[in-house]
């Protein structure tokens, strides 16, 4: 395979449907979040959901738990707006009979038997069917005017591990009913999940463990039909030492003589142990970098946009948000 590009490429700018997933711990809600910041630049409208019930975006945005209804939760320079949704299955599923059966009154009753509980055990497909047939319905939603009410829809998705599984709805379907509105919602997501209005970002650290399950997710993706967008690198750490010095102090080939020489030339003379202290933090360093550089030429394997997202020392809060949409944007990051 060809080496990764930089950049967000004009196929990807066409995508109305943008899944962010990730191995757990790489910050994939994160990204979410600032992507949903960087597409609602220039006074776009997008929609940001949560399917994993964890309240993670309220947490961001630090804002109360999100009911099941679309609220906006952030506003973005240029008149762009963020809303959020947080979908409950249970409250999906009412939707759903109330919407293609009218049984809006005996799905309440369901709900008091734990009857939906029920049905979502007996076919588990029927769980993420709800899920992605409401994502499907937001991605789709136009207004009186024929425009569509969201310009993109960001995902925060569940792990790589699972993302699959939850996006490829046609083995859903063989749990379900072959004929009704159920089938032809879940035909409708079929389509909308394998077009080219859907990507599916892969988050990740510049460590083996993320990197190889981010390749391992790509392979798996283009197994099932499902169209890989980008790889978002999150907390890229700058490089502090010369590419040349990298290889010779990773193998802890540091000369304290000589580094003793360059302070003192700069005006600063450190005891012994200051200087045995500053050599090893130099070796530790340079072993990063260099694990970091054969980690990216692992990622060159999926042959995918690559972004990249600095670490944020302070912790993550709304600012900081903010500043990772930004670099997005400077990357390319638009509709």
């Amino acid at each position: 395979m060809t080496a990764s590009h930089a950049g967000w490429t004009d196929e990807l700018a066409r995508a109305r449907l943008h899944f962010v997933t990730g191995k757990g711990g790489t910050g994939k809600t994160t990204l979410a979040a600032a992507l949903g910041l960087a597409l609602a630049r220039e006074g776009r409208r997008v929609l940001l959901i949560e399917v994993e019930g964890r309240q993670g975006i309220a947490q961001l945005f630090d804002t109360e738990p999100l009911p099941y209804a679309e609220q906006r939760i952030a506003a973005v320079p240029g008149g762009g707006e963020l809303r959020a949704l947080h979908i409950d299955v249970e409250a999906a599923l009412l939707e759903y009979f109330e919407m293609f059966y009218n049984l809006g009154f005996a799905g309440r009753t369901l709900r008091r038997m734990g009857a939906i509980e029920f049905a979502t055990t007996l076919a588990p497909g029927l769980r993420d069917v709800l899920l992605t047939g409401k994502i499907k319905e937001c991605v789709g939603r136009t207004e009186s005017d024929g425009r569509h009410t969201y310009d993109a829809v960001v995902v925060d998705s569940p792990p790589t591990g699972r993302v699959v599984k939850f996006l490829d709805v046609t083995k859903a379907l063989t749990d379900l009913a072959k004929t009704g509105p159920i089938r032809g919602q879940a035909d409708g997501v079929v389509r909308l999940l394998h077009s080219g209005e859907t990507a599916v970002h892969l988050a990740t650290l510049l460590e083996e463990m993320p990197v190889r399950e981010t390749v391992e997710a790509v392979a798996e993706l283009d197994g099932a039909d499902l169209r890989p967008g980008a790889v978002l690198v999150n907390r890229v750490r700058p490089e502090r030492l010369p590419a040349r010095s990298i290889t010779a102090a990773a193998d802890g080939r540091v000369d304290a003589s000589r580094v003793r020489t360059g302070l003192a030339s700069a005006g600063l003379k450190l005891p012994e142990d200051t200087l045995d202290a500053l050599v090893e933090e130099t070796v530790e360093h340079a072993v990063r970098v260099a694990a970091e550089q054969r980690a990216r030429e692992q990622l060159a394997e999926a042959d995918l946009p690559t972004l990249e997202l600095p670490d944020v020392t302070d912790g993550i809060d709304v600012a900081a948000l903010y500043e990772l949409a930004e670099a997005l944007t400077d990357q390319g990051v638009r509709l």
